[in-house]
């Protein structure tokens, strides 16, 4: 059907009208926020719809869900749902503008918009007015990401942050301004940019104690670790007067003054004006001010005063300075009276008693009571008593059941439970290592009854290898309490164990640079040489140490080592077994000429066995070593040898008996070392009927014989952290068979040098003496001994790197008769060191040694020094120490 032309008119200006008018009333919708329009139009709306405008980086279906609102949903006009919305994402802080609009309606659906406006984004940041370390460390700390929106709380944690790692520094007020600069580059950017001014750094001028009458001041201030007042000295504070006349016409007498104070109270007064802490930081950190004050009442509690505490504390700033204000409350010292015991069968109350060794009238310290019950360093405590004998399920509570006067009684509550059988071992991380040799050094075993000693020991024993990282070890025991057994995980992490030596020592006696060069494989293994598949760089994984060295100094000393050590021959029990050969080539020089005029070869072959004994306990060891060495000699006249041509033969057995319960090998902290040795010859002169008195020197020492002792003896204490003191002594005799022999010219001690250089020249031991020249002397003693003492502190106990200084002193001497030894009269020489060990290369470091005895020690005579530089020239000496530990 069609329609007449001015019909057809008439309907399209009336659509247009509407059109216009729906379109007009809309836009008016849009334009307005949906809450001024709720109670035009109030009811139940549905949402049919709902749209996200303003937004480029976030996704619409998002926010959508976070804002609570969602298609279908029936909403209250006016009602609390739109205002929810809008809450729920302006907490999201993204964004600087959040409306909700209404675009449309129909009946009773109604169609919204979400129309946000982003925060910007920040490009990058800058930190300015610091330097770059504190620039560099700051990064790391804030973490600002780059693209991230940023928002008032991400600036107010970035200046939380700043200022906190300042405070730590002692820097109290630091000023932190963030700005942000439009990027130009990209758009909807910023650009932070943070100016630091961390100001002057903030001492502590105070820390007043109140309350406490028992202890002074200055002994609770020594507890307070690392919080301590600032250095000072004022003295002319205390007579300051407004002038001299009132000074004289007061009449004061400062002695008397002083006399009438009390040393709490003197300490208090003199403080004000004189402080000579020096060494520590006056900083105030937080953390650490805890537990300093934690430390002042774990030191009341630890002399009977249990109810000690602090009752308030402040810290505020003052003239560019801190001011600490500790209120304390110390209470009464109390005293154990009754112990008993509750719940023990295995033990008797006598025997737990014994263990605890706390007595009736000790004063009551709890610390002391916790470390008898449950982890005294020495391992005599309750727990360890139940825990060796498999009680792994062991359960022991102490309480105080009555406080009467000064006194407490304690009853101790055990459970003893059942004894633990160990079920499985498991050991993670040997990706080196073959599982056999952690395996054989366990004490732990499947089937054994559970032992925290023997879990210890077997941690040690696996560190003591030296292939796998102490810091990292990991030792889980897992229990099965209904099945009464436990699980034992070992996890370990293998760390570089082969060792490269590239060392220089000097020769002494004129003899220039000895050049070494060694390499140990200490985790060899033998039965893996044919297997192409196990070369990297050479087959490894079975314990076994394989050791080769060569040392030089060009035409005049050659020498050549290599050793094999397999320990555990056999691979049922800890016997070792070693193989070695030696040969070395001294020249006999003519410097003047250049030319050589003799020499001396010495070739040299051990084989030994060693085995672990089991008493006195299972630390010792015991080894057996049979030796052949020959000395040929050629028109050799060095040093005044009283051998110079022919051969002399030296066979020996050598019994060594050895013990060593260090902690750790390159920084031990705690433990001891101990070695007796013995090594004989046959006594040839005793089966022969030759005059051994008018017997020429080369045909009297054809045959060595001697009887050789050594003792050695070292022991570490740990004083506090990384502070070790070690001390040591050595010992060392050779003694004869035949009078008209004497003793041997070779085997003798040379004390001095570095310990390194001219080492088995002669066939003789070269103990190292800091502060002296090497060979004292050139010919060699019988008899020394050696003292030494040292402080050591470590810097880093890393097994990749262990680093350590030490301070030490040392006395030693020689004799040719032991008629003549006297433990009193040593060379003395102190001097400070460092050590350096790197798995690679082994031990490196140095030794600057000032020796005072060098006149009577030496046979030199030294000019007395006209200066410090003068005195450290001519009675110091540099000490070197590459590849291993000197004697």
């Amino acid at each position: 059907m069609k329609l007449k032309p001015r019909l057809l008119a008439i309907i399209v200006v009336l659509l247009s009208s509407i059109t216009l008018i729906s379109a007009q009333e809309d836009q008016d919708l849009k334009d307005t926020p949906v809450e001024p329009l709720n109670y035009a139009t109030p009811g139940e709306y549905k949402i049919g719809g709902i749209t996200v405008s303003g937004t480029k980086y976030l996704d619409p279906d998002i926010l959508v869900t976070l804002s609570g609102l969602s298609v279908g949903q029936t909403i209250q006009i006016p009602g609390d749902e739109i205002a929810k919305a809008m809450s729920n994402l302006w907490k999201q802080g993204l964004f600087t503008d959040v409306q909700i609009y209404r675009t449309k309606t129909v009946g009773n659906t109604m169609f919204l918009e979400i129309a946000l406006q982003e925060r910007a984004r920040m490009s990058r940041f800058t930190l300015d007015g610091i330097k770059k370390g504190d620039a560099d460390d700051l990064r790391e700390k804030i973490r600002l990401i780059k693209g991230r929106v940023v928002t008032e709380n991400t600036k107010s944690n970035t200046v939380n942050i700043i200022k906190d790692f300042y405070k730590e520094k002692g820097f109290y007020n630091t000023k932190v301004t963030i700005s942000e600069i439009p990027d130009t580059v990209m758009t909807n950017s910023i650009l932070l940019q943070i100016e630091i001014n961390k100001g002057q750094k903030v001492k502590i001028a105070e820390i007043n104690i109140n309350g406490n009458e028992k202890y002074s001041d200055i002994k609770l201030h020594r507890k307070m670790k690392e919080t301590k007042e600032k250095a000072h000295f004022e003295p002319w504070e205390i007579f300051k007067v407004k002038n001299m006349r009132e000074f004289a016409d007061s009449n004061f007498n400062f002695i008397d003054w002083l006399s009438g104070l009390a040393p709490t109270k003197m300490y208090r007064y003199t403080s004000q004006y004189a402080n000579f802490n020096i060494f520590s930081a006056s900083k105030l950190i937080e953390k650490e001010y805890e537990n300093d004050k934690q430390n002042i009442v774990d030191f009341y509690h630890s002399n009977g005063y249990r109810d000690a505490r602090i009752l308030r504390d402040t810290f505020y700033l003052k003239d560019g300075n801190i001011y600490i204000d500790i209120d304390l409350f110390e209470g009464h010292e109390y005293y154990f009276r009754h112990i008993t015991w509750k719940g023990n069968t295995i033990y008797s109350d006598d025997k737990l008693a014994q263990i605890l060794d706390i007595k009736k009238g000790t004063i009551y310290d709890r610390t002391l009571l916790d470390e008898r019950l449950f982890m005294s360093q020495t391992g005599m405590d309750v727990s360890s008593l139940y825990m060796d004998d498999g009680y792994l399920f062991f359960q022991v509570t102490p309480v105080e059941v009555a406080v009467e006067e000064d006194s407490i009684d304690v009853e101790i509550r055990i459970y003893e439970g059942p004894q633990a059988t160990i079920d499985e071992v498991r050991i993670y991380g040997n990706t080196k290592t073959n599982e056999k040799v952690v395996r054989r050094e366990l004490r732990t075993l499947p089937g054994n009854k559970f032992s925290r000693s023997d879990l210890i020991r077997s941690q040690r024993e696996i560190a003591q290898l030296g292939y796998f990282d102490p810091e990292q070890m990991d030792v889980r025991p897992i229990p099965n309490p209904e099945e009464g057994t436990v699980d034992i995980e070992y996890h370990v992490v293998e760390k570089p164990s082969d060792q490269l030596e590239l060392s220089a020592g000097w020769g002494g006696r004129g003899r220039g640079v000895v050049g070494t060069v060694g390499i140990s494989f200490t985790n060899f293994s033998i039965q893996n040489l044919f297997d192409k598949g196990s070369w990297s760089p050479l087959p490894s994984g079975d314990g076994q140490k394989l050791s080769l060295r060569v040392q030089t100094n060009g035409k005049i000393y050659q020498s050549y080592n290599l050793s094999f050590t397999e320990p555990w021959i056999g691979g049922k029990k800890p016997n070792s077994f070693t193989v070695s050969y030696f040969h070395s080539r001294f020249a006999d020089f003519n410097f003047a000429t250049r030319e050589v005029r003799g020499r001396m070869i010495n070739n040299s072959t051990s084989v030994g066995i060693g085995t672990r004994l089991k008493w006195p306990d299972d630390f010792f060891v015991f080894q057996t070593s049979l030796n052949f060495q020959t000395y040929k000699l050629d028109n050799w006249t060095s040093s005044n040898f009283i051998i110079t041509d022919g051969v002399s033969n030296n066979f020996n057995i050598n019994f060594t008996l050895s013990r060593s319960s260090v902690d750790a090998p390159h920084f031990p902290k705690r433990g001891s070392n101990f070695s007796l040795s013995l090594a004989m010859t046959p006594p040839y002169s005793s089966f022969s009927n030759k005059d051994y008195a008018t017997m020429e020197n080369n045909d009297k020492y054809r045959y060595i014989e001697y009887h050789k002792w050594k003792v050695k003896a070292e022991w570490f204490l740990n004083i506090k952290g990384n502070l070790v003191l070690r001390t040591a002594a050595k010992l060392g005799f050779m003694g004869y068979y035949n009078q008209d022999i004497g003793h041997s010219p070779f085997e003798r001690f040379e004390l001095g040098g570095d310990g390194l250089s001219n080492f088995q020249f002669f066939g003789r031991d070269i103990i190292s003496m800091r502060g002296y020249e090497v060979g004292t002397p050139s010919e060699g003693s019988p008899f020394y001994n050696k003292f030494t003492t040292e402080l050591r502190y470590a810097f880093s106990t890393n097994p990749s790197s262990t680093i350590y200084a030490h301070a030490f002193f040392e006395a030693g001497n020689y004799w040719n008769s032991i008629k003549k030894y006297n433990p009193f009269d040593q060379a003395r020489s102190v001097g400070l060191g460092v050590r350096i060990f790197l798995p690679m290369f082994g031990l490196l470091g140095f030794d600057y040694g000032i020796g005072f005895d060098k006149e009577m020690f030496e046979n030199v005579v030294i000019e007395k020094p006209t200066s410090f530089g003068d005195f450290l020239g001519k009675y110091g000496k540099f000490t070197i120490v590459l590849g291993f530990e000197p004697e």
